[in-house]
């Protein structure tokens, strides 16, 4: 059994990450499961440790448990695709994180196709806006932390192209898997 593919999607919040991941699945011949950052970071963890208001929150604990839960996130990835399973991931790597060094580590050798998400500033504040669940202004703090600003196998901005325009052009660039050598590249980097 061969390893699933997997499609990686990384950029800034609010930049169309997980609708554009839905259309992909819609897209798609093949099943494609979808698993996102905000799963493992926001809604496996425990309210009250990740919420400064709260008497059990402690930065430490708070860093800790987001570490883990991020690498608990990099090795499903991995294992999905050592079962044949194909994923479609929505991540946001930002500098400074370790996180970006375990994913390339577990992923350089797997099928990864990583896509560059982006939008313009004023459409990523106006969508931030329209979504009312997210911290205003977050955003554009994220624009230079991402992580790598270069090193992509495919860049598609979701306020140019239409989330369909954008799944097609990933799904061209999936045919010529020789194409698909950012994650390797940046393993190279890193060693």
């Amino acid at each position: 059994m061969g390893k699933g593919q997997i499609i990686l999607l990384n950029g800034v919040s609010s930049a169309g990450k997980t609708s554009l991941a839905k259309v992909l699945q819609a897209y798609l011949d093949e099943p494609f499961f979808m698993l996102g950052t905000d799963m493992f970071q926001c809604e496996m963890i425990p309210e009250k440790f990740t919420n400064p208001r709260n008497i059990n929150y402690s930065h430490d604990i708070h860093l800790r448990l987001y570490l883990d839960a991020m690498s608990g996130f990099h090795h499903t990835i991995k294992s999905f695709s050592d079962m044949g399973l194909h994923t479609v991931v929505d991540h946001v790597f930002l500098k400074g994180h370790k996180t970006f060094d375990e994913c390339v580590k577990l992923l350089n050798e797997y099928p990864v196709l990583f896509v560059h998400v982006t939008c313009p500033i004023d459409e990523l504040q106006r969508r931030e806006k329209e979504r009312k669940n997210r911290f205003i202004g977050q955003a554009e703090e994220q624009i230079p932390q991402l992580y790598p600003q270069d090193t992509y196998d495919i860049s598609v901005d979701t306020y140019d192209n239409s989330l369909e325009e954008c799944a097609k052009k990933i799904i061209e660039r999936l045919k010529s898997p020789e194409k698909c050598e950012a994650f390797k590249n940046l393993w190279m980097k890193c060693t």
